[in-house]
């Protein structure tokens, strides 16, 4: 099958390219050229490579982590998709061995079912955190790593788990060994790391942090912290949710300033879509008020933005160029967990699934 769309701006991933049309064919991307347009055929305002979040914990009604399985994994993408958003990493945080395998197995077989979804693995947030930078998650289930489960974990998820947060300091230098060989990729976060601790494990191999500023050792003058070690060290990705809650924007301007083409967005949604107000897995809790979710503890339990909010706010709010702020939701996260090769960009031979937008940034659509 073949078709055309003529775009008045593309942004490439790399470039912005105005007036071109872009040919399809057998889903994938053939030519890329300048036209002035032809009657008849599909007119956008602005197309990007489909947006990728490679952080969301639940779609419009359910949370992947309480009902692990593939109903809710095709529900957090098919909400996903009607807010702009192409790819998706389901976030399965802190639980049991037994709650984490369950997702890896429904995240699998989503996948086999569903090879041309945007489903293109699974995130594990958890549950080897350092409990005093949990956040929300549950205390019950935060735990140190042991080489038994580590070896559970990764013989199980190899080819389904594509990112685990971790909290390094936890960790023995052979257990981050084993999980940087195993292909996982690997991010550090909900950590209370020093400097030379969150250093030492960028040294191993780890080169993600999680949810900037969010559940980490905070930056100061005398103790860098883990904020600190990710401003220091240029090859490290900074994903960050951008939305005024979880941090300020002005805090966000400094990291863009620090992290330059290193920043990238996730939206760490809770939910999607604002529909569910209340919600409660165990000791785990969370209502929503004011725009964001709040768990009985007064800890931010996850935001509400959907990823095309978060680059409509880094353009308005950070006032960073629209061009930079859609690459930082499409080839900087495909950079970021080593999918830059398959996805993230409008290049010949790439997948032919887009997100466009209109000129205002009030409407973002997946067209594929």
């Amino acid at each position: 099958m073949s078709y055309q769309i003529f775009a008045d701006k593309v942004y490439t991933g790399h470039s912005l390219l105005t007036n071109q049309l872009i040919t399809i064919e057998n889903g994938k991307i053939s030519a890329i050229e300048p036209s002035e347009g032809i009657q008849g055929i599909k007119h956008v305002q602005n197309i990007c490579a489909g947006l990728f979040d490679v952080h969301i914990n639940g779609g419009e009604r359910f949370h992947f982590t309480e009902k692990a399985d593939e109903e809710t994994i095709d529900d957090i993408y098919q909400a996903s998709l009607l807010e702009g958003t192409a790819y998706v990493f389901p976030t399965l945080i802190t639980s049991s061995l037994e709650n984490i395998l369950k997702g890896i197995e429904a995240t699998r077989n989503y996948m086999s079912d569903n090879p041309d979804s945007g489903v293109l693995g699974m995130h594990l947030e958890g549950p080897f955190l350092n409990p005093i930078k949990r956040g929300a998650h549950l205390t019950e289930y935060v735990r140190k790593p042991s080489d038994t489960e580590l070896e559970s974990i990764i013989a199980h998820g190899r080819d389904v788990i594509k990112l685990i947060t971790i909290a390094p300091e936890m960790f023995t230098p052979e257990q981050i060994d084993m999980l940087l060989a195993s292909g996982i990729m690997v991010s550090a976060g909900h950590s209370n790391a020093t400097y030379e601790e969150a250093s030492q494990a960028f040294g191993q191999g780890i080169n993600l942090v999680t949810h900037l500023y969010n559940a980490m050792s905070a930056f100061g003058h005398r103790q860098p912290g883990l904020v600190g070690a990710t401003f220091d060290t240029d090859s490290v990705y900074a994903p960050i949710i951008v939305d005024g809650v979880h941090c300020d924007y002005a805090a966000a301007r400094v990291a863009y300033k620090a992290k330059k083409d290193k920043l990238f967005l996730i939206s760490d949604a809770l939910f999607v879509g604002e529909k569910v107000t209340e919600f409660k897995w165990g000791e785990f809790n969370a209502v929503l008020q004011d725009g964001q979710y709040n768990n009985s503890e007064g800890n931010l339990a996850g935001a509400t933005i959907s990823l095309a909010d978060a680059v409509r706010n880094t353009v308005q709010q950070l006032d960073i160029p629209l061009q930079e702020a859609i690459e930082m939701a499409t080839i900087r996260p495909a950079q970021a967990v080593g999918l830059a090769d398959q996805i993230g960009s409008i290049t010949v031979g790439y997948p032919a699934v887009f997100t466009v937008f209109d000129d205002d940034l009030k409407k973002f659509e997946v067209l594929k």
